[in-house]
């Protein structure tokens, strides 16, 4: 193992702002965008998104509108029978969640939709097991 010396350090100060310097233009190169492109891929991929955002609000508010519908039947086939009360209930809550959800991703709120009509279903499974 050698000892540094003075000369050492000295060799390091002059290297250091050099290397620096190599760096940070090579990272500054890199960073900088790309000026070749066209604008089309951009405007592509913003439509893109546009088109999946929309997608997501009509799924949500067709999804929240059938499981509404759904619950809403499964509600009423229940009260008529000689299930408890608790059946129907649940299932008239399940649909006013999930009625929530519809209204929800009709608002651009798709996440919060999602999970809400999940919330709905498993309420209306609840109560599916408690007759």
């Amino acid at each position: 193992m050698r000892a540094r010396t003075d000369s050492d350090t000295q060799d390091d100060i002059h290297d250091g702002p050099q290397a620096e310097t190599a760096g940070t233009t090579e990272a500054a190169d890199a960073a900088e965008p790309d000026d070749t492109g066209d604008d089309a891929d951009d405007d592509a991929d913003e439509e893109h998104g546009t088109e999946d955002a929309r997608r997501a609000r009509w799924t949500a508010i067709g999804t929240g509108a059938l499981l509404t519908l759904a619950g809403l039947a499964a509600s009423l086939l229940r009260l008529t029978g000689s299930a408890p009360a608790f059946v129907p209930a649940a299932y008239a809550l399940g649909a006013a969640v999930c009625a929530l959800a519809a209204l929800l991703g009709s608002r651009g709120r798709t996440r919060r939709a999602l999970w809400l009509l999940i919330a709905g279903v498993m309420v209306m499974a609840i109560g599916d097991q408690a007759d």
